[in-house]
């Protein structure tokens, strides 16, 4: 189940979803563009400890500061619409995953995009769909190894 809090006229959202994977495996998924292409919208992203690279269609689209790294447990990096010209110009939010083992072989991904206020188009844009659909994604594949998107 994703629940989904958003506070301060959406300067804050947050979404928790329960995956029956070990952190270890989550981490690869977010951070791994083998794993992300099959759930993010079609995007590969590539993490380390200094940036997150978007590539859409081959083409590196983005690149964000990654702010944390502690794998498995904590990633923090910046977030620019940057496949919207419009919502990209409002500058860069914040993006937090937090992934706590669970009894029974389940994690909890806790995902926080803020620093939202000065975005609120951004804000309209990954709430609800936009980050329900990533999450859902990322919960099939790794409960399921099913790609969530189409592959063409």
């Amino acid at each position: 189940m994703t629940t989904t809090t958003i506070t301060n006229a959406t300067a804050t959202q947050v979404y928790q979803v329960f995956i029956k994977a070990s952190p270890e495996a989550i981490w690869e998924a977010i951070t791994k563009p083998e794993f992300t292409s099959k759930y993010f919208h079609g995007a590969t992203i590539d993490t380390d400890r200094e940036r997150r690279r978007t590539f859409m269609r081959g083409e590196l689209a983005n690149v964000a500061e990654v702010l944390e790294y502690d794998p498995p447990r904590r990633l923090v990096h910046g977030w620019n619409a940057f496949y919207d010209p419009e919502l990209a110009a409002e500058g860069d939010s914040r993006v937090t995953w937090e992934l706590e083992p669970q009894e029974g072989g389940l994690c909890l991904l806790t995902v926080v995009h803020d620093r939202l206020e000065d975005s609120p188009k951004t804000a309209a844009s990954v709430a609800g769909p936009g980050w329900m659909f990533v999450l859902s994604g990322l919960k099939t594949l790794v409960e399921s190894g099913d790609a969530f998107v189409s592959q063409d």
